[in-house]
């Protein structure tokens, strides 16, 4: 790509005017853009200086989730207790996953954002979110071989046009390098609302919703896979897609989700 810097002699070398009138185009097209559509914050709307960002308010108010974690569900530790640190929810109920991440808690701004992607049809939000989850999950994400939406029916697809965490593994894909199998698993029941239902309730819910696409069954014994999901709530959802793919012999399962909601004494009440 050229561009402008020093040569092997030490001369200064210059792009071709060709090279330049390209970059000029795209600067000038960049700010008629942002003059016809001016970049807004995602969650207030209120103006910022670009696009796909959070003014200064918001961007407090995203409660991101860091170090230290329990190694299993990712929730926050309350003490630094060294690598592998488990929480005592993580002893005492494994989930069926090996390991979950997420980007921010589900309160607040982190909310607004999610219901923004999955209600509002804001699908400018995946490409921030997802950028997000790459830094939260890199460790999932170093040696993994895929990356798998969680699905939905068909008839849900329909009536929302999209899936909103087909668009988060699309971006993070993009992002990552990592493969995209978004026809891997596939939602065969439709079920009702998760939200209100306890976490027995939502196990029952998703029991024998999802199977493995017949022609992928084979592909995925010994695969190291990641399961993207907007939020993670219960688990309940992700649980049942994780028991699919072990069936099939997947040798490593994680999950990696924008937002989960955090309980405990590092609960935000939503």
């Amino acid at each position: 790509m050229p561009r402008s810097g020093m040569d092997g002699d030490g001369e200064i070398f210059q792009p071709p005017a060709r090279a330049l009138f390209r970059q000029r185009l795209g600067q000038g097209a960049a700010r008629g853009l942002d003059w016809l559509l001016p970049p807004l914050c995602l969650a207030c709307r209120h103006p910022v200086g670009s696009h796909h960002a959070l003014c200064p308010t918001c961007w407090r108010g995203v409660g991101f989730i860091t170090a230290p974690v329990c190694e299993r569900l990712g929730t926050p530790l309350a003490f630094d207790l060294g690598p592998g640190a488990l929480s005592p929810q993580a002893i005492a109920s494994p989930p069926a996953f090996d390991r979950a991440r997420a980007a921010f808690r589900f309160d607040a701004t982190g909310r607004t954002l999610i219901h923004a992607l999955k209600y509002g049809d804001r699908l400018d939000v995946a490409r921030a979110l997802a950028a997000w989850m790459a830094r939260a999950g890199h460790g999932l994400l170093t040696d993994a071989d895929a990356l798998v939406p969680v699905p939905l029916h068909w008839t849900r697809l329909l009536a929302r046009r999209f899936n909103q965490a087909a668009e988060l593994t699309r971006h993070l894909s993009d992002l990552t390098g990592i493969a995209n199998e978004p026809l891997l698993l596939k939602r065969v029941r439709r079920t009702r609302h998760q939200v209100g239902l306890t976490r027995a309730q939502r196990l029952d819910n998703v029991t024998g919703a999802f199977r493995v696409a017949e022609d992928r069954e084979g592909w995925i014994r010994g695969k190291r896979l990641v399961l993207v999901d907007d939020v993670l709530t219960t688990g309940a959802t992700l649980e049942a897609c994780c028991r699919v793919l072990r069936r099939a012999g997947a040798a490593r399962i994680d999950v990696l989700t924008a937002a989960r909601v955090v309980e405990g004494p590092f609960a935000v009440h939503i």
